[in-house]
C-alpha cells in the first residue's frame, strides 16, 4: 500500500499512547481514520487535535472486549467512510499478575482486549477489506513481551498469541491482497501501567483478594513505570507503523534493546534441537 491517501483507518486504543500516534501518523498521510477507544474522555480531545489539523478523523466509543460493540465500531465507521482498508488492533491492557496472583478477573479482562479483540477485530473487517477488492493491511499490536516471556501473566500469553495469530495470517491473507504485520514495541511513553483506569466492572477485582503486592513486585512495578515516563514517543512510533503499512512489513519493532534477548531465546531454542540430533532415534 504504497499510496496511503485517500484510504480509511480503524484504529483501537486511538484516543491516547501509540493508537493516538498511529492515528496521527496515517491522518498526516492522508489517510481518513475512525479513532476506537473505550476511555471517551480522552477521545474528544484527540479528536479535537488531529482536526486542527484538517485531517479526517472522526471517533466511536467501543469496549472492544465485547464483540457487539467491536461490531457496532465497524458499522459505524462504514457508515461514516464507505469502506475500510486499513484495520489496527491496537487496545491493549496491562492487567493480571504472575503464578501465585492468578485471578479469572485479571485472565478474562487481559484475553478479552489483548487477544479476543483481535481475533474479533480481523473477524469483522477481514471480510469488509476483502469486499472492495483493493486490498489493505492488518496490523496488530503485541509487544517485546510476545518474543520473550520473563512473566506466567496474562499479558505476556496474550502477547504471544497476537504473534503466532499475525505470523499465521500473513500466509493466508497473502493471496487475497491483504498485508499482515504485527507491532512490537519496546518501552513507549503511554499510560499502559494504569490500565485499571478503563477496567469495566463487569469484570470485578484482577488481583486476589486481601493479597498486598511483595516489595520486589512494587519495586518491579516502579522500574516499568519509570522505564514508560521515559520512553519512546509514540508519535515516532506511529510513524514506523505507517512505514510499515506501506512496506507491507511483517514485524514492527520500536529499538534495538531488546534485540540481544531474542538472539539468546533462539540460540537455547536450537540448543534443544541440537541435543536431540546427536541422539540416534528410537525404532
Amino acid at each position: 500500500m504504497k499510496d496511503l491517501a485517500g484510504k480509511t483507518a480503524f484504529v483501537t486504543g486511538a484516543a491516547s499512547g501509540i493508537g493516538l500516534g498511529i492515528a496521527t501518523a496515517l491522518s498526516q498521510a492522508g489517510v481518513k481514520v475512525m479513532l476506537c477507544d473505550i476511555e471517551e474522555k480522552a477521545l474528544k480531545p484527540a479528536l479535537e487535535n488531529l482536526r486542527r489539523t484538517n485531517a479526517d478523523v472522526d471517533g466511536v466509543k467501543a469496549d472492544v472486549s465485547l464483540k457487539s460493540e467491536l461490531q457496532a465500531a465497524a458499522d459505524a465507521t462504514i457508515a461514516r467512510y464507505g469502506k475500510v482498508q486499513i484495520l489496527v488492533n491496537n487496545a491493549g491492557v496491562g492487567g493480571g499478575g504472575p503464578y501465585g496472583m492468578w485471578t479469572d478477573a485479571g485472565w478474562n479482562w487481559t484475553l478479552g482486549v489483548n487477544l479476543m479483540a483481535v481475533i474479533w477485530g480481523i473477524e469483522i473487517f477481514g471480510p469488509l477489506i476483502e469486499k472492495h477488492g483493493e486490498g489493505g493491511q492488518i496490523v496488530s499490536t503485541a509487544s517485546m513481551a510476545g518474543l520473550l516471556s520473563g512473566s506466567s501473566g496474562p499479558y505476556n500469553v496474550t502477547k504471544y498469541g497476537v504473534v503466532a495469530l499475525s505470523e499465521g495470517l500473513r500466509v493466508e491473507l497473502a493471496p487475497r491482497g491483504i498485508g499482515v504485520s504485527v507491532l512490537c514495541p519496546g518501552f513507549i511513553r503511554t499510560n499502559i501501567a494504569d490500565s485499571g483506569r478503563n477496567l469495566p466492572q463487569r469484570f470485578g477485582d484482577v488481583l486476589p483478594a486481601n493479597r498486598a503486592a511483595s516489595p520486589q513486585a512494587t519495586q518491579a512495578m516502579q522500574m516499568v513505570r519509570d522505564r514508560l515516563a521515559a520512553g519512546i514517543d509514540p508519535l515516532y512510533v506511529g510513524e514506523l507503523v505507517r512505514e510499515g503499512i506501506e512496506n507491507d512489513w511483517a514485524y514492527i519493532f520500536t529499538d534495538t534493546e531488546f534485540e540481544p534477548f531474542v538472539e539468546a531465546r533462539f540460540a537455547n531454542i536450537k540448543q534443544g534441537f541440537d541435543r536431540i540430533r546427536s541422539r540416534t532415534p528410537r525404532r
